[in-house]
């Protein structure tokens, strides 16, 4: 059960002077319930012994700031160049480098990040904005990361084809692009051989209303055009209450016969 938003704690300027974020070690979040610290790193340590992939989570970036501001405002904020812009973007920065320290300190391969910032067909600002305002953001604390030999997992929908590059700059090592929003060929042209890609299955249309039939060609074509000896591909496939049980079979079937197919083709 999640919460609804009925203020926003910037919403007017003026308060920014008095304003403290909480101590982002001492506060549950979505991935982390229980900011026991001690408990944390006996989780890693025993994951590191089985020989398992150890992630620590960051929060929420770009979302944060309309968290904060709210939405409309935030969004007229950076189109009109407030001032004050800067100085929020700065705080949150601080406050999320604390929790990064901290997961670098205990040691993870990786740390996922979840913010959005693409709507279906674009960005949620212009990509002259991003850069200016959202981009030096993410570099700072991606680069914090992969500075400390620790992989960037961005979990971030909508459509980011007009930024791939520019998150590659800022320290990305993986992306979830939504498959719908982003297209095969836009994937393909903007991310392979650069940036790994864990793609989301198209849940809009081919998964909840497709045919068993398309569903396995939906994923042959995304393995076939996206798969290679080097690596690169991840597939995500979330499965809803409301898919039909002959798709969710169909889900299951394709990613075995092409995914593990694939892998022992390969050698891996």
């Amino acid at each position: 059960m999640l919460g609804q938003v009925v203020e926003n704690p910037l919403s007017n300027w003026k308060l920014l002077d008095t304003y403290k974020p909480p101590n982002p070690l001492k506060k549950a979040s979505f991935y982390l319930e229980d900011q026991n610290w001690d408990a944390v790193k006996r989780s890693i340590e025993e994951k590191e012994k089985k020989g398992l992939l150890t992630e620590g989570w960051g929060e929420e970036l770009f979302t944060r700031l309309y968290y904060l501001r709210g939405f409309e405002n935030l969004m007229m904020d950076i189109a009109t160049d407030d001032p004050h812009l800067p100085e929020l973007i700065g705080m949150l920065t601080n406050y999320e480098l604390k929790l990064i320290d901290k997961w670098l300190e205990i040691g993870v391969d990786i740390i996922g990040f979840h913010t959005d910032i693409g709507a279906q067909n674009s960005l949620m600002i212009s990509p002259t904005k991003f850069r200016r305002y959202i981009k030096p953001m993410f570099k700072k604390i991606f680069m914090r990361c992969r500075k400390a030999g620790t992989h960037v997992f961005l979990s971030s929908d909508g459509c980011l084809l007009d930024i791939i590059d520019d998150l590659v700059g800022c320290g990305v090592s993986l992306h979830d692009p939504q498959f719908r929003a982003n297209t095969l060929e836009g994937i393909f042209k903007t991310y392979k051989g650069k940036l790994c890609a864990q793609v989301d299955l198209d849940q809009q249309r081919i998964l909840p209303f497709g045919s068993p039939r398309e569903i396995d060609r939906h994923i042959r074509e995304i393995v076939k055009r996206l798969n290679s000896r080097e690596g690169g591909l991840m597939i995500y496939a979330e499965i809803q209450p409301t898919y039909p049980l002959k798709n969710i079979e169909a889900i299951f079937e394709a990613l075995e016969k092409y995914c593990l197919a694939n892998k022992k083709k390969l050698g891996n």
